[in-house]
């Protein structure tokens, strides 16, 4: 099934759709007039009345004769929220590469529907500009740039990183900072620093599939805590593995884990730190996704809590932000040591990184339009986890339960348990739809009824009917199940 671009209609409709879940329209208050958004919009006053009528189908909006049209009362997601998980509690080998080469071979599929990949659309990302600074930066310096940076990474990127800290309350050096091919080079680095082949490293369960990779391919162990959908890992549950001594090193989630899209109060996170200090454990730590917030304030990561921050190594990315293809990521230590063993291996593994590419994005940030890219792409993707869960909602079959991300664009749906999502992606790619099964965030294989949905695309008929008819396979295989036990 080919892509094709977003018909304007379908543009407006997501705009009013945006203006009613960040509560500017509220439930009762009329929309605007079709004459006021198509002067608005420049559109036609039947691109507009198409855009209503879509709106109307999806019960955003409702017409009044002689009135015009308002925002319907949107019930409140009847789903319930998935239990806090229950992993075995015992360390195990991780066996996942697989699985992994498989997933990204169909995520990258342009005819498949989009729900597989946790990759941002091109069209919500801030390429064109972001070309431009390139552009510029290889036609003024692209002799000085055709060469080897420092291993730490151009400096002016490392500045532009320090500055954006102090926003969320940390105070970082450039020269703490090493530039990485990504965020997962940043969190292999680390692992590689703080473990040896065959260490045990507790993480979230479920957990993103790429860690888990991390951990297969340095030969380590993981220990999967119970997670819940809402607060995080349970304490616990961690406070006992701890007791325990076998823990080497703790890999979590900073803000919005993938796939539950959980995020830690701050008492937790710090009652966390002071677990991890008594005991004398590392912390990775992921933030990936903490500017793809959709509350008033940024949550904290455990690096800000933590005055001295010794205990922790911070990873995070550009890569769901802005530039999924540059690569840039990195990574913070406050500990000398720990530099010195990461710059050895760095140097071993990529050398350094593309000097064009981080000039580029330093100019990029400094320009300031990196806040104005983030506010729109968090309206989008908030929209569209919103209408996801609605569609989710309505087509998938009784005993559903999903979450509630607080931030990011993946939402995990839990199925009933006699449904096989290992079987259902089989069925989903005959009929064009790509989405991740459950079993690929877990080396325990409790999620073989569970599934996760990118919302990294803008809402659209083509997304729409996907998940519409992802629903109608999932209900069959339930039915299919249910039918199976009664004999």
């Amino acid at each position: 099934m080919p892509t094709h671009p977003h018909f304007r209609y379908e543009e407006v409709a997501n705009l009013i759709t945006g203006l009613v879940d960040s509560g500017t329209l509220p439930p009762g208050s009329r929309a605007p007039s079709l004459r006021e958004i198509s002067k608005q919009q420049r559109v036609s006053l039947s691109t507009a009345l198409q855009a209503y009528r879509l709106l109307e189908d999806r019960g955003v909006l409702e017409a009044r004769p002689q009135s015009g049209h308002y925002v319907a009362a949107r019930a409140a997601l009847r789903l319930e929220t998935p239990a806090i998980s229950n992993p075995p509690g015992k360390a195990a080998p991780v066996v996942i590469a697989a699985t992994l080469l498989k997933l990204m071979q169909y995520s990258v599929d342009p005819r498949l529907v989009p729900l597989g990949g946790a990759i941002p659309s091109a069209e919500l990302l801030a390429a064109a500009r972001l070309d431009r600074f390139l552009a510029r930066a290889a036609r003024t310096k692209g002799i000085t740039y055709n060469t080897y940076s420092e291993p730490k990474g151009e400096l002016r990127l490392r500045q532009e990183i320090a500055r954006r800290a102090v926003r969320w309350g940390t105070v970082v050096s450039p020269e703490d900072i090493i530039i990485t091919s990504g965020c997962l080079e940043a969190i292999a680095l680390a692992l590689s620093v703080v473990t040896r082949p065959g260490d045990t490293v507790a993480i979230e369960s479920p957990t993103y599939f790429g860690l888990l990779h991390s951990l297969e391919a340095l030969g380590l162990k993981a220990l999967e805590l119970p997670t819940h959908a809402a607060d995080g890992i349970d304490l616990a549950a961690l406070k006992s593995v701890l007791e325990r001594k076998g823990i080497k090193t703790c890999l979590f989630s900073s803000c919005f884990n993938n796939p539950l899209g959980c995020t830690m109060p701050n008492d937790n996170k710090l009652k966390v730190l002071a677990l991890l200090a008594k005991h004398r454990v590392t912390l990775i730590e992921d933030d990936i996704n903490g500017d793809i917030y959709f509350g008033a304030q940024r949550p904290l990561p455990f690096m800000a809590l933590d005055r001295s921050a010794n205990n922790i190594i911070y990873c995070s990315s550009f890569s769901k932000t802005v530039a999924p293809g540059y690569r840039i990521g990195w990574m913070v230590t406050k500990t000398a040591a720990q530099m010195q063993s990461v710059l050895e291996r760095k140097l071993v593994f990529t050398l350094s990184g593309p000097a064009l590419l981080q000039a580029a994005f330093a100019d990029f940030l400094a320009s300031g339009g990196y806040d104005n890219h983030l506010r729109r792409i968090r309206r989008a993707f908030e929209n569209t986890i919103g209408q996801m869960s609605r569609a989710v909602e309505r087509s998938f079959p009784a005993g559903t339960k999903v979450s509630r991300p607080a931030g990011s664009f993946v939402l995990w749906v839990e199925l009933p348990k006699s449904v096989r999502t290992a079987a259902l992606f089989d069925e989903a790619l005959k009929n064009g739809i790509c989405f991740v099964p459950g079993d690929a965030f877990s080396v325990s294989g409790r999620y073989g009824h569970c599934l996760r949905l990118s919302c990294g695309h803008a809402w659209n008929e083509r997304i729409e009917k996907g998940v519409a008819k992802l629903g109608k396979l999932a209900s069959a295989a339930a039915a299919r199940s249910a039918g199976v036990a009664s004999r």
